[in-house]
């Protein structure tokens, strides 16, 4: 194996003292860094207040280069063929390229591959694979990865590839164990087998893996409760490939310290918060840097950090780093901020609810918050409707539209879209 999971804190920090040094000479080889590094010292790399005069890296600074400047300046594998490239994630702004080497990608499988341990997946298990599978890393890399980890994956991708009542009477013909995708399809196709009467609870699933977007606790909770199985995340980025994943549901991600160096950074001092406190993640990567140089990358990510989870095992020897929040949007309708993630978990707490859209409509030069919602079969939809108008006013401050939908509406408008957009402003 490339990297044998460490046996203990020491072998992690022997580890990162010796590749941090490593990608900080891999960095200065890069036009970026040039004077970037000049007044950090290479020897004292361990020393914290040395490794924090490392200007911190952020996508807008990259998303300032061209294609070929970015290449230019920021990809190092001179000579070396380059295997692949990796699309940056993120659903807004300019997207990024990333190469990557033969050995990138190596350990990019291998990172992938201790997921499938620490979610307690064996091997015997069959995966229902609906990430996108493309470009972006987190689908192919992770569907790769399988196969030295002995578990069986159908590679089916998003509705986009194959349509969600395909991919039902797939689950239903070949009865796998596991199915992986993003929450929000993960409860469009819940929404599609109850239309269809396809009882998704007792099919052969027993767990949800998902990844790539917010999963709050009550979208935790529809998603098990629809599909009658256990939903844990993995978390990972295209800068550096898959980090952790969760042990015990909603505890956190252990993540592989031995090939990421992690810091929980004070989003306004920059020094480093205390063990559960909230900050914003800046990561380097060990190992998948022959290519492109990352140090001291901030992510986006808000979150907290652990030093230990409960339990033990080989996992444990990995600390943890819970979201607080993701970088969310949100409407801003008469004056009031509603945060799509807020809103979204109020309304998926609520079990009468099937699925909604949320959409913001300038109406007479008067901004109106429209709610389409469809009602699940046995509830009264005009009783819902009204508590829910009653509820958003009494929560958010806005006195809201809601309207209901048959149920499907939203599954066939949502089948082409990688992700569900519940959220429109049409102003």
């Amino acid at each position: 194996m490339l990297l044998p999971l460490p046996k203990s804190r020491a072998e992690i920090e022997r580890i990162q003292h010796e590749r941090k040094r490593v990608a900080f000479e891999r960095a200065r080889r890069a036009p970026f860094w040039q004077g970037k590094l000049d007044g950090v010292d290479p020897a004292q790399l361990d020393d914290p207040d040395e490794w924090r005069k490392i200007p911190i890296l952020d996508k807008e600074q990259l998303r300032c280069l061209s294609a070929e400047e970015f290449q230019r300046q920021f990809n190092i594998s001179g000579g070396e063929p380059i295997a692949e490239y990796w699309r940056s994630g993120g659903s807004t702004g300019k997207p990024l390229f990333y190469p990557r080497t033969a050995d990138d990608v190596r350990f990019g499988i291998l990172a992938a591959e201790r997921c499938w341990g620490c979610l307690g997946c064996r091997p015997g298990d069959l995966a229902h694979f609906s990430f996108p599978i493309g470009i972006h890393p987190a689908g192919q890399i992770w569907a790769r990865s399988a196969l030295d980890a002995g578990i069986g994956i159908n590679w089916v991708g998003t509705g986009t590839s194959v349509p969600s009542i395909a991919q039902l009477d797939l689950i239903r013909s070949l009865k796998p164990t596991i199915w992986m995708g993003m929450p929000s399809y993960g409860l469009h196709l819940a929404n599609l087998a109850e239309m269809n009467g396809f009882d998704l609870a007792g099919s052969t699933v027993s767990k949800v893996i998902t990844s790539a977007e917010p999963l709050s606790p009550a979208k935790r909770e529809k998603i098990e409760r629809m599909w009658g199985a256990r939903v844990l995340e993995v978390f990972g980025m295209s800068e550096v490939g898959h980090m952790g994943a969760e042990r015990v549901a909603g505890e956190g991600f252990h993540v592989w310290t031995d090939m990421h160096f992690i810091e929980v950074l004070d989003e306004d001092t920059g020094e480093p918060v205390g063990e559960g406190e909230t900050g914003t993640l800046v990561v380097t990567p060990l190992w998948t840097n022959n290519a492109t140089p990352f140090l001291r990358w901030k992510s986006g990510d808000i979150v907290s950090y652990r030093n230990r989870g409960s339990g033990d095992g080989p996992y444990a020897v990995f600390p943890l780093i819970k979201h607080a929040n993701r970088t969310t949007g949100f409407f801003k309708v008469r004056g009031v901020n509603i945060n799509h993630a807020d809103f979204e978990d109020f309304l998926f707490k609520n079990p009468d609810v099937g699925d909604f859209k949320c959409e913001c409509i300038a109406t007479g030069g008067n901004d109106q918050l429209k709610v389409s919602i469809e009602v699940r079969r046995g509830s009264d939809p005009a009783r819902v409707a009204a508590a829910m108008a009653v509820a958003i006013r009494a929560t958010f401050e806005v006195r809201p539209d809601v309207e209901i939908l048959p149920i499907g509406t939203l599954a066939r408008e949502f089948e082409s879209a990688t992700k569900a957009p519940r959220f429109v402003d049409k102003r």
